[in-house]
């Protein structure tokens, strides 16, 4: 019998409430009858993120791979799409996939991802490489980032307000500009969505593959800020934030080849939402000023 790890059933029941004791109490199930359907065996204790329990397994023929279930969530919609449009270009391989139950067979890769380099300048370059590589033509029926600034520059707005204004009117200003000049016109590029460090692992045929993709479609420098807000302590570290963050910035523009200038602004205005975000939902203090710091220093 496949056991669920208690603290992931435990928080999924209570971020989910009662569709997340159904899904918890069915997911055992769930798991082996894809095991069996797949042709798969069990090869390690089953692992999880926040939304989501991955399980280690070996194909019929030997391959070693992963069963990865979510709950059932519209932002786990459109992963299966994403991989199967790479086909292995910079991610992991989808084998299979059975979308009603928000499950894949994938690759494995290795256990070590960009979050365990020392060399941050390294961990920033090797992001920036697989962007690029990830930005190719998007298939049809992924959501546009496009059709959704309308909606960016209300909530930036109403979020203000609500929130008492915390950021400085020009922080803003230029957030809702960023929104109006970049947001409505963007390419019809594949966009991974959530390139943090995390979620990219080293691995064999290449060096470092993409997993745990939203598969968005829109510009390719809108993935800058997960680079920046991810290993804040380091940044937090530096004698010159601002230069530090300019040239995080600049390692990853480079390295995917987009415009730096498109970075920074994208940059600026997702982590005036973000800040605005962790206000609402209860993030850290420290995150918070962090993240509305970063908008400060890149208006």
């Amino acid at each position: 019998m496949i056991e669920i790890p208690e603290g992931f059933a435990r928080d999924t029941v209570d971020r989910e409430g009662e569709p997340g004791k159904v899904w918890i109490a069915s997911l055992a199930d769930l798991a082996e009858g894809l095991l069996a359907r797949w042709g798969c065996t069990l090869a390690g204790p089953v692992m999880h993120g926040q939304v989501g329990v991955v399980l280690p397994v070996r194909r019929s023929d030997g391959t070693p791979a992963v069963v990865k279930i979510s709950f059932p969530h519209p932002g786990n919609v459109h992963e299966p799409a994403a991989f199967a449009a790479w086909g292995g270009r910079g991610a992991v391989r989808l084998y299979e996939r059975d979308d009603a139950v928000f499950a894949m067979l994938l690759e494995r890769a290795g256990r070590r991802t960009l979050a365990d380099l020392d060399d941050v300048d390294a961990a920033v370059t090797a992001a920036g490489r697989l962007a690029r590589r990830l930005a190719v033509p998007a298939p049809p029926g992924l959501p546009r980032l496009s059709e959704r600034a309308g909606e960016w520059e209300e909530e930036l707005r109403k979020d203000a307000e609500l929130l008492g204004r915390p950021l400085p009117a020009h922080v803003l200003d230029a957030a809702i500009a960023t929104v109006r000049d970049l947001g409505r016109d963007q390419p019809d590029t594949l966009v991974h969505g959530d390139l943090h460090y995390a979620n990219v692992l080293q691995a064999g045929r290449e060096p470092w593959l993409a997993i745990d993709a939203k598969g968005y479609v829109g510009d390719p420098a809108y993935d800058a800020i997960t680079l920046l807000r991810g290993r804040f302590e380091d940044l937090l570290a530096a004698d010159d934030l601002r230069a530090a963050v300019l040239r995080r910035l600049d390692l990853f523009a480079d390295a995917a080849e987009v415009d730096r200038e498109r970075a920074r602004r994208w940059t600026q205005a997702r982590a005036v939402t973000a800040a605005h975000w962790g206000r609402l939902h209860g993030d850290p203090e420290w995150v918070v000023m962090a993240t509305e710091h970063l908008a400060g220093l890149l208006t």
